[in-house]
Protein backbone atom coordinates (compact mmCIF):
# COMPACT_ATOMS: atom_id res chain seq x y z
CA UNK A 1 0.00 0.00 0.00
CA UNK A 2 2.88 2.35 0.81
CA UNK A 3 4.18 2.04 -2.77
CA UNK A 4 0.94 3.33 -4.24
CA UNK A 5 0.83 7.02 -5.24
CA UNK A 6 -0.50 9.20 -2.45
CA UNK A 7 -3.35 11.56 -3.36
CA UNK A 8 -4.40 14.75 -1.56
CA UNK A 9 -7.94 16.10 -2.01
CA UNK A 10 -8.52 19.84 -1.65
CA UNK A 11 -11.92 21.28 -0.75
CA UNK A 12 -12.51 18.01 1.11
CA UNK A 13 -15.87 18.94 2.68
CA UNK A 14 -17.53 20.04 -0.56
CA UNK A 15 -19.85 17.93 -2.68
CA UNK A 16 -17.10 17.09 -5.19
CA UNK A 17 -14.48 16.82 -2.46
CA UNK A 18 -16.44 14.12 -0.65
CA UNK A 19 -16.97 12.23 -3.90
CA UNK A 20 -13.23 12.36 -4.58
CA UNK A 21 -12.41 11.16 -1.07
CA UNK A 22 -14.72 8.16 -1.42
CA UNK A 23 -13.29 7.35 -4.85
CA UNK A 24 -9.70 7.42 -3.65
CA UNK A 25 -10.49 5.39 -0.53
CA UNK A 26 -12.19 2.74 -2.67
CA UNK A 27 -9.34 2.51 -5.19
CA UNK A 28 -6.65 -0.19 -5.20
CA UNK A 29 -4.40 1.95 -7.46
CA UNK A 30 -3.64 4.77 -5.01
CA UNK A 31 -3.92 5.78 -1.36
CA UNK A 32 -5.37 8.81 0.40
CA UNK A 33 -2.40 10.86 1.63
CA UNK A 34 -4.22 13.95 2.81
CA UNK A 35 -7.28 16.18 2.76
CA UNK A 36 -7.25 19.98 2.80
CA UNK A 37 -9.85 22.54 3.84
CA UNK A 38 -9.89 26.26 4.61
CA UNK A 39 -8.90 27.48 8.06
CA UNK A 40 -11.99 27.51 10.27
CA UNK A 41 -13.82 24.80 8.35
CA UNK A 42 -15.41 22.33 10.82
CA UNK A 43 -13.69 19.40 9.07
CA UNK A 44 -10.19 20.66 9.97
CA UNK A 45 -8.60 18.48 12.64
CA UNK A 46 -11.09 15.65 12.15
CA UNK A 47 -10.55 12.21 10.63
CA UNK A 48 -11.73 11.90 7.02
CA UNK A 49 -13.55 8.63 7.66
CA UNK A 50 -15.43 10.09 10.59
CA UNK A 51 -16.54 13.11 8.55
CA UNK A 52 -17.75 10.83 5.77
CA UNK A 53 -19.89 8.99 8.30
CA UNK A 54 -17.78 5.86 8.60
CA UNK A 55 -14.79 4.44 10.45
CA UNK A 56 -11.53 6.29 10.99
CA UNK A 57 -9.09 5.98 8.08
CA UNK A 58 -6.07 7.58 9.75
CA UNK A 59 -6.08 10.75 7.62
CA UNK A 60 -6.78 14.05 9.38
CA UNK A 61 -8.13 17.04 7.46
CA UNK A 62 -5.66 19.95 7.56
CA UNK A 63 -5.58 23.61 6.59
CA UNK A 64 -1.84 23.43 5.81
CA UNK A 65 -1.80 22.60 2.10
CA UNK A 66 1.99 22.63 1.65
CA UNK A 67 2.51 20.15 4.49
CA UNK A 68 -0.11 17.84 2.96
CA UNK A 69 1.26 18.17 -0.59
CA UNK A 70 4.81 17.40 0.57
CA UNK A 71 3.68 13.90 1.60
CA UNK A 72 1.87 13.13 -1.67
CA UNK A 73 2.49 12.36 -5.32
CA UNK A 74 -0.67 14.05 -6.62
CA UNK A 75 -3.26 16.67 -5.71
CA UNK A 76 -6.83 16.65 -7.03
CA UNK A 77 -8.38 20.08 -6.93
CA UNK A 78 -12.01 21.05 -7.64
CA UNK A 79 -12.17 24.30 -5.69
CA UNK A 80 -12.24 27.96 -6.78
CA UNK A 81 -9.94 29.95 -9.11
CA UNK A 82 -8.02 31.88 -6.44
CA UNK A 83 -7.47 28.75 -4.34
CA UNK A 84 -6.44 26.71 -7.38
CA UNK A 85 -3.78 29.24 -8.34
CA UNK A 86 -2.35 29.05 -4.81
CA UNK A 87 -2.48 25.25 -4.85
CA UNK A 88 -0.73 25.16 -8.25
CA UNK A 89 2.29 26.97 -6.84
CA UNK A 90 2.40 24.73 -3.76
CA UNK A 91 1.97 21.52 -5.77
CA UNK A 92 4.79 22.61 -8.08
CA UNK A 93 6.98 23.27 -5.04
CA UNK A 94 6.23 19.73 -3.82
CA UNK A 95 6.68 18.34 -7.38
CA UNK A 96 3.26 16.71 -7.12
CA UNK A 97 0.97 16.13 -10.07
CA UNK A 98 -1.81 18.73 -9.90
CA UNK A 99 -5.15 17.66 -11.40
CA UNK A 100 -7.39 20.71 -11.83
CA UNK A 101 -11.14 20.39 -12.32
CA UNK A 102 -11.85 23.96 -11.15
CA UNK A 103 -13.91 26.05 -13.59
CA UNK A 104 -14.30 29.81 -13.95
CA UNK A 105 -10.56 30.31 -14.49
CA UNK A 106 -9.66 33.56 -16.24
CA UNK A 107 -6.57 34.64 -18.19
CA UNK A 108 -4.71 35.85 -15.08
CA UNK A 109 -5.31 32.52 -13.33
CA UNK A 110 -4.24 30.50 -16.38
CA UNK A 111 -1.01 32.48 -16.68
CA UNK A 112 -0.04 31.59 -13.10
CA UNK A 113 -0.99 27.95 -13.63
CA UNK A 114 1.18 27.88 -16.78
CA UNK A 115 4.10 29.22 -14.72
CA UNK A 116 3.64 26.42 -12.16
CA UNK A 117 3.56 23.85 -14.98
CA UNK A 118 7.19 24.65 -15.77
CA UNK A 119 8.09 22.75 -12.60
CA UNK A 120 5.44 20.04 -12.29
CA UNK A 121 2.78 18.11 -14.17
CA UNK A 122 -0.59 19.85 -14.36
CA UNK A 123 -3.63 18.14 -15.86
CA UNK A 124 -6.42 20.66 -16.34
CA UNK A 125 -9.81 20.06 -17.89
CA UNK A 126 -13.25 21.61 -17.69
CA UNK A 127 -14.62 18.08 -17.53
CA UNK A 128 -12.91 14.83 -16.56
CA UNK A 129 -15.36 12.32 -18.04
CA UNK A 130 -14.57 10.01 -20.96
CA UNK A 131 -17.89 10.72 -22.66
CA UNK A 132 -17.47 14.50 -22.59
CA UNK A 133 -13.96 14.32 -23.98
CA UNK A 134 -15.22 12.13 -26.82
CA UNK A 135 -17.89 14.80 -27.39
CA UNK A 136 -15.15 17.44 -27.58
CA UNK A 137 -13.37 15.52 -30.35
CA UNK A 138 -16.64 14.92 -32.21
CA UNK A 139 -17.50 18.62 -31.99
CA UNK A 140 -14.16 19.56 -33.50
CA UNK A 141 -14.61 17.06 -36.35
CA UNK A 142 -18.16 18.17 -37.16
CA UNK A 143 -17.09 21.84 -37.09
CA UNK A 144 -14.33 20.99 -39.55
CA UNK A 145 -16.87 19.39 -41.89
CA UNK A 146 -19.56 22.11 -41.74
CA UNK A 147 -18.85 25.68 -42.79
CA UNK A 148 -19.86 28.91 -41.06
CA UNK A 149 -23.31 28.83 -42.70
CA UNK A 150 -24.12 26.29 -39.97
CA UNK A 151 -24.78 28.17 -36.73
CA UNK A 152 -23.21 26.66 -33.62
CA UNK A 153 -25.09 26.82 -30.31
CA UNK A 154 -23.91 25.21 -27.07
CA UNK A 155 -26.61 24.69 -24.46
CA UNK A 156 -25.63 23.53 -20.97
CA UNK A 157 -27.64 22.69 -17.86
CA UNK A 158 -26.40 22.32 -14.27
CA UNK A 159 -27.68 22.31 -10.68
CA UNK A 160 -28.83 25.49 -9.00
CA UNK A 161 -25.70 25.80 -6.83
CA UNK A 162 -23.27 26.24 -9.74
CA UNK A 163 -21.81 29.74 -9.66
CA UNK A 164 -20.14 30.14 -13.07
CA UNK A 165 -21.55 30.25 -16.59
CA UNK A 166 -20.99 29.07 -19.24
CA UNK A 167 -19.69 25.88 -17.68
CA UNK A 168 -16.09 24.82 -18.14
CA UNK A 169 -17.33 21.97 -20.30
CA UNK A 170 -19.34 24.32 -22.51
CA UNK A 171 -16.23 26.42 -23.03
CA UNK A 172 -14.25 23.28 -23.91
CA UNK A 173 -16.86 22.49 -26.53
CA UNK A 174 -16.77 26.07 -27.81
CA UNK A 175 -12.99 25.91 -28.13
CA UNK A 176 -13.31 22.62 -30.02
CA UNK A 177 -15.82 24.13 -32.45
CA UNK A 178 -13.62 27.19 -32.93
CA UNK A 179 -10.56 25.03 -33.53
CA UNK A 180 -12.46 22.99 -36.08
CA UNK A 181 -13.43 26.19 -37.86
CA UNK A 182 -9.94 27.68 -37.60
CA UNK A 183 -11.15 30.74 -35.69
CA UNK A 184 -10.70 32.26 -32.24
CA UNK A 185 -13.46 31.54 -29.72
CA UNK A 186 -12.73 34.88 -28.03
CA UNK A 187 -13.69 36.66 -31.26
CA UNK A 188 -16.66 34.46 -32.21
CA UNK A 189 -18.24 33.84 -28.79
CA UNK A 190 -21.81 35.08 -28.29
CA UNK A 191 -23.60 34.66 -24.96
CA UNK A 192 -25.99 36.37 -22.55
CA UNK A 193 -28.55 37.44 -25.15
CA UNK A 194 -31.27 39.69 -23.75
CA UNK A 195 -33.59 42.27 -25.25
CA UNK A 196 -33.25 43.53 -28.83
CA UNK A 197 -29.98 41.87 -29.77
CA UNK A 198 -30.11 42.18 -33.53
CA UNK A 199 -29.51 39.32 -35.94
CA UNK A 200 -27.05 36.60 -35.08
CA UNK A 201 -23.51 37.28 -36.34
CA UNK A 202 -22.39 35.01 -39.16
CA UNK A 203 -20.08 32.29 -37.81
CA UNK A 204 -20.79 33.10 -34.15
CA UNK A 205 -20.55 30.35 -31.52
CA UNK A 206 -23.42 30.86 -29.09
CA UNK A 207 -23.82 29.78 -25.47
CA UNK A 208 -26.90 29.30 -23.30
CA UNK A 209 -26.93 28.25 -19.63
CA UNK A 210 -29.71 26.57 -17.64
CA UNK A 211 -29.56 26.33 -13.83
CA UNK A 212 -32.00 24.27 -11.79
CA UNK A 213 -32.55 21.51 -9.27
CA UNK A 214 -29.86 18.87 -8.95
CA UNK A 215 -28.88 18.53 -12.62
CA UNK A 216 -25.41 16.96 -12.68
CA UNK A 217 -24.53 18.16 -16.17
CA UNK A 218 -26.07 18.19 -19.65
CA UNK A 219 -24.45 19.57 -22.79
CA UNK A 220 -25.82 19.92 -26.33
CA UNK A 221 -23.83 21.15 -29.31
CA UNK A 222 -26.27 22.22 -32.00
CA UNK A 223 -25.16 22.77 -35.60
CA UNK A 224 -28.16 24.50 -37.21
CA UNK A 225 -28.24 24.80 -40.99
CA UNK A 226 -30.92 25.71 -43.49
CA UNK A 227 -33.57 23.00 -43.18
CA UNK A 228 -31.60 20.66 -40.91
CA UNK A 229 -29.77 20.36 -37.60
CA UNK A 230 -27.02 18.13 -36.22
CA UNK A 231 -27.15 17.76 -32.42
CA UNK A 232 -24.39 16.19 -30.32
CA UNK A 233 -25.37 15.48 -26.69
CA UNK A 234 -23.87 14.27 -23.42
CA UNK A 235 -25.83 13.73 -20.21
CA UNK A 236 -24.12 13.05 -16.88
CA UNK A 237 -26.25 11.37 -14.22
CA UNK A 238 -23.52 10.50 -11.69
CA UNK A 239 -20.93 12.95 -10.37
CA UNK A 240 -18.69 9.93 -9.82
CA UNK A 241 -17.64 10.01 -13.49
CA UNK A 242 -15.71 13.22 -12.80
CA UNK A 243 -14.02 11.77 -9.72
CA UNK A 244 -13.00 8.60 -11.57
CA UNK A 245 -11.61 10.63 -14.45
CA UNK A 246 -9.65 12.89 -12.09
CA UNK A 247 -8.18 9.88 -10.31
CA UNK A 248 -7.17 8.37 -13.64
CA UNK A 249 -5.43 11.65 -14.52
CA UNK A 250 -3.55 11.75 -11.21
CA UNK A 251 -2.20 8.24 -11.76
CA UNK A 252 -1.43 8.86 -15.46
CA UNK A 253 0.66 11.93 -14.64
CA UNK A 254 3.11 10.12 -12.36
CA UNK A 255 5.78 9.45 -15.01
CA UNK A 256 5.23 12.51 -17.20
CA UNK A 257 7.51 15.50 -17.72
CA UNK A 258 6.52 18.90 -16.29
CA UNK A 259 3.97 20.71 -18.41
CA UNK A 260 0.27 21.31 -18.99
CA UNK A 261 -1.90 18.41 -20.13
CA UNK A 262 -5.62 17.77 -20.53
CA UNK A 263 -7.95 14.78 -20.50
CA UNK A 264 -7.49 14.29 -24.23
CA UNK A 265 -3.85 13.47 -23.40
CA UNK A 266 -4.83 11.24 -20.48
CA UNK A 267 -7.34 9.27 -22.54
CA UNK A 268 -5.09 9.06 -25.61
CA UNK A 269 -7.76 10.61 -27.84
Amino acid sequence: MGNLPGIVITGASGRMGQMLLRTVLASDKCRLAGAVERTGNPWVGRDVGEMLGGQHVGVTVTDDALEAFAKAQAVIDFTAPAATVEFAALAAQARAVHVIGTTGLEAEHLAKIAAAARHAVIVRAGNMSLGVNLLVKLTQKVAEALDADWDVEIVEAHHNKKIDAPSGTALMLGEAAAEGRGVSLAQMRESGRDGITGARAHGAIGFSAIRGGDIVGEHDVIFAGAGERVILRHVATDRGIFARGALRAAIWGQDKSPGEYDMIDVLGL
